[in-house]
């Protein structure tokens, strides 16, 4: 289980890291340049973090680096600039570092993967980068997200599986050109669209672990199949399946998740044979 989150505090990934961890309310910390510096001014007092005495933002990443049991690098793409200078200083000191390319990989599979090597190496501080809001303005909520969603996997594996948090806004969307419109193509689009491994994984966790997928899978739901856009019809058949009229979308990833675990234990149930 991570025991404290840490990051050199710039806009975009640096920030997300440090903002999830205020909410799930996980220690943070980390180097930042002198001055608090970061690309919108001076980072504010709420953020517990330590000054360096030089405002060069490459002994912040190495220190941070050097004080983590892992570095965490999440980006859309190729890591350039300070992310690849982040990765260099994890070779130069020899610690574990994990890149993720969010447009190679779902939220749902980067959370798994993520979550696995935080177990595997394992790592109790771990430190986050990648690109600033500048760089990638989506990077922010993607890292926020998925860190998330890592940590209601990590919090399940300990038996400690914590409230679900609904997202405090809704990001802007559009009605996707061929929508499911009803519980049953959600699913089967869904179970189409996951990887073999996400499928057998969704399919062997128990009815109390699906609240962990609620942050990535959820989210993809929303956003993927256009409730957020105004998916009207999908609405409408959660709402009849479920028999309850005030529904909210929320309520609808939850049963779609809830039907999509149940097809997948009648095809990808694991089964140990005695």
């Amino acid at each position: 289980m991570i025991k404290k989150i840490i990051s050199g505090g710039q806009t975009g990934a640096d920030r997300a890291a440090l903002d999830l961890a205020i909410e799930m309310a996980i220690p943070h910390g980390g180097w930042v340049p002198k001055g608090r510096k970061a690309e919108d001014g001076k980072l504010p007092p709420k953020y517990h973090v330590r000054e360096m005495h030089s405002a060069n933002y490459a002994l912040r990443t190495e220190q941070n680096v050097i004080d983590s049991d892992g570095t965490l690098i999440l980006s859309h793409g190729d890591l350039t600039d300070g992310s690849d200078y982040t990765r260099q200083m994890a070779q130069k000191h020899t610690k574990p570092c994990l890149h993720v390319d969010l447009k190679q990989a779902s939220a749902f599979n980067a959370a798994q993967q993520i979550a696995d090597w935080i177990k595997a190496v394992p790592i109790e501080v771990l430190n986050v980068a990648g690109p600033r809001a500048s760089k990638d303005p989506q990077i922010y909520n993607a890292v926020k997200n998925i860190l998330e969603a890592v940590c209601y996997l990590n919090m399940i594996k300990d038996g400690r599986a914590g409230f679900i948090r609904t997202p405090d806004s809704r990001e802007k969307s559009t009605l996707p050109a061929h929508p499911p419109r009803n519980v049953n193509e959600a699913v089967q689009r869904l179970a189409s669209e996951l990887s073999l491994k996400d499928c057998t994984t969704i399919a062997n966790m128990s009815i109390s672990e699906l609240p962990s997928l609620f942050p990535s899978l959820g989210r993809y739901i929303k956003d993927k199949f256009g409730l957020w856009a105004g998916n009207t019809e999908l609405m409408t058949a959660c709402r009849f399946t479920a028999k309850k009229s005030d529904l909210n979308e929320d309520d609808a990833c939850r049963l779609i998740i809830r039907h999509l675990w149940d097809k997948l234990r009648q095809t990808h149930k694991l089964r140990v044979i005695k």
